[in-house]
């Protein structure tokens, strides 16, 4: 791990922490407020009831409240509390913010009571001079009070999505990053070998005229046109690619052929293709032959020169799948997704780049999967390649 990437990885730890701070302070300061504002309000609550027991305190009935332009003006006007005013029976007197509907229903009415004893204690109101008659304020919090509860919530919400977003944006501008510096790479790759191979056809020209076994100046030249193969394939990397119909038959059989010639005597080789009906799929036949190369080659390197790998093509209505199945050392389950990831390998030498490239051309490019459909330690591995199938017009 280089000191750039250390650096990216404790940048990101501090702005998600910073996030996290911050959160927690907006929650702890807007829980301050909120228990400021509700002990205002019970301190209101206060007020109402020691003014309603001093305006009526003079009463000689002891049992009817004095209603007054000023008692209405204490408790009402301007005010955002909802309550219930009742008397020692439960009776609705007074209320301020609650529906009539909840007032005319006994059931409804009773709920309410019980929710305001909840978040208030209840405030008992005497008068007269017997204290055998009093009222009761339910009252509950305010419109105000209930937002400032619920607002570092929607705080913590808005910080963790910022937080979220910019670690997705971060990562995407790094990936971007990187995919350029491997398309770049590609393509610098296929420039560096447009030479060499252009010279290579010259002197196989050459090797045709003269007196040499023309056998093996045949399979120089199939080697070579496999080498212009591979520099096409890598000028296509991060290029317009066109899919056209072809028959999967026909492009997996050209690369089982290939190597067949160029495996081990102790590996053998098989495949169906060729003996079952003919199935078609939209395909760019130079990437998709370098998926079914490497696949292939991964299942002989798997073999360590001895085995077998065969090669299996079935469908079915809308997809066409393609299996290469080897007899090798097998994946361990944990790695089954990690071998796709680039620069993952379990090889001693390689870049883990053949499999990464192999899903990119097959999920971003054909619009197929490819995974390991089933692999076990010392009997072998099946990777899957599965596309949407195409028919003939």
């Amino acid at each position: 791990m280089n000191i750039r990437r250390i650096l990216s990885f404790r940048n990101r730890i501090a702005f998600i922490a910073v996030g996290v701070i911050l959160g927690v302070l907006s929650l702890l300061y807007t829980n301050s407020l909120a228990r400021t504002l509700r002990e205002k309000e019970q301190h209101n609550v206060e007020l109402w009831a020691h003014a309603m027991e001093r305006l009526n305190r003079d009463v000689l009935s002891g049992t009817i409240m004095v209603q007054t332009p000023l008692v209405d003006d204490l408790i009402s006007n301007n005010n955002n509390i909802p309550f219930i005013i009742t008397n020692e029976n439960l009776e609705v007197i007074s209320s301020h913010l609650i529906p009539e509907e909840i007032i005319d229903h006994p059931d409804r009415l009773r709920r309410q009571i019980d929710k305001f004893t909840k978040e208030n204690t209840p405030r008992q109101v005497r008068f007269g001079w017997t204290n055998r008659h009093y009222h009761i304020i339910f009252y509950g919090h305010s419109a105000l009070l209930k937002q400032l509860y619920y607002y570092p919530y929607v705080q913590i919400f808005v910080i963790a999505a910022f937080v979220l977003l910019a670690f997705v944006a971060f990562r995407s501008s790094k990936l971007d990053e990187q995919n350029r510096v491997w398309i770049g790479l590609a393509k610098e790759t296929a420039h560096q070998l447009g030479t060499p191979t252009s010279s290579l056809l010259g002197w196989i020209e050459y090797l045709r005229s003269q007196d040499v076994d023309q056998t093996a100046v045949e399979e120089m030249n199939k080697d070579l046109a496999h080498l212009m193969k591979i520099v096409d394939r890598f000028s296509k990397i991060g290029s317009e690619t066109p899919l056209t119909p072809a028959n999967i038959n026909e492009v997996v059989g050209g690369s089982v052929m290939y190597f067949r010639k160029r495996i081990p005597r102790n590996v053998t080789l098989d495949y169906n293709g060729l003996a079952i009906a003919p199935v078609e799929a939209a395909i760019n036949v130079a990437l998709f032959e370098w998926v079914v190369e490497n696949l292939m080659k991964n299942a002989l390197d798997a073999l360590q020169g001895h085995g077998a790998i065969e090669v299996k093509i079935a469908s079915d209505e809308k997809h066409v799948t393609i299996d290469v199945k080897d007899t090798g050392k097998g994946i361990a389950k944990g790695n089954w997704k990690r071998i796709f990831e680039p620069g993952f390998t379990t090889k001693t030498r390689g870049w883990g780049l053949g499999l990464s490239l192999s899903r990119r051309i097959v999920e971003e490019y054909h619009k197929g999967r490819i995974f390991v459909a089933d692999s076990e330690i010392g009997k072998g591995t099946t990777f899957r390649i599965i596309l949407k199938r195409t028919f003939e017009g």
